[in-house]
């Protein structure tokens, strides 16, 4: 899988690209990522990629002719480009999720687009066939963060990363639910003991508790956002 991230501050990567589960994907060559600068595509001697917004008002915009060379030039050297997901990261994006990371690592090839400043110009939200993506409702400087969510969601499930082939399919929304509790040694820590069913050897009853305390912690977790959205909106 090729992750191509279009930004103004590649930089921000450092660390985060040679690091756990991200440095084993691309020492396993299971992950290859390709920062893009798409400062390095502008005309002007200051390489310019904001202005002003017409109409008025504060902060800057990005422009839409680094943005569109930058997109098209990636494209340009795709092995197949119709094919490669095309990602703008900005806050009106839908919600980034398991079912997003599971489609991404299925593919060959993906591009991000991290923003910065006031947003980016609207022809380029309209030049191209965008998912649009969010990390959700609030605010940072910019994509970078959210791009790299996305790397390593992806990436943890591409085939040969995990040490455990079962680990991925058995995460959080894997499968619609929550992870259920887990617990290692020792079986008693101040006064808080390991559940007997998981020390009574019995792989039906551990199964089936795990699955109840996933329905449960889940159906506790859709209660409270349901409750958290109900008082924004009100």
């Amino acid at each position: 899988m090729k992750v191509t991230v279009l930004t103004l501050f590649p930089r921000l990567f450092e660390g985060f690209l040679d690091e756990s589960i991200v440095g084993i994907a691309r020492d396993k060559g299971a992950l290859e990522v390709d920062l893009v600068d798409y400062r390095d595509f502008t005309t002007d001697k200051h390489r310019t990629v904001d202005d002003r917004p017409y109409g008025g008002g504060p902060g800057m915009v990005i422009k839409p002719e680094p943005v569109f060379d930058a997109v098209e030039a990636v494209r340009a050297r795709a092995a197949d480009a119709d094919a490669m997901p095309l990602v703008l990261l900005t806050p009106q994006g839908e919600t980034f999720d398991q079912d997003h990371a599971r489609r991404f690592s299925s593919c060959d090839e993906l591009l991000l687009l991290c923003g910065r400043y006031e947003g980016f110009d609207e022809r380029i939200h309209e030049g191209f066939d965008w998912i649009e993506l969010s990390l959700g409702d609030f605010v940072m400087s910019g994509g970078e963060i959210a791009a790299m969510a996305v790397i390593e969601a992806s990436a943890r499930l591409l085939p040969g990363v995990l040490g455990h082939e079962e680990s991925a399919d058995q995460d959080s929304f894997s499968h619609g639910l929550l992870d259920h509790p887990h617990y290692t040694r020792p079986p008693s820590f101040r006064d808080r003991d390991v559940p007997d069913v998981l020390l009574s050897g019995d792989h039906a009853r551990i199964a089936a508790w795990r699955r109840d305390q996933a329905e449960t912690r889940t159906a506790a977790w859709a209660a409270r956002r349901s409750s958290r959205q109900e008082r924004q909106f009100r």
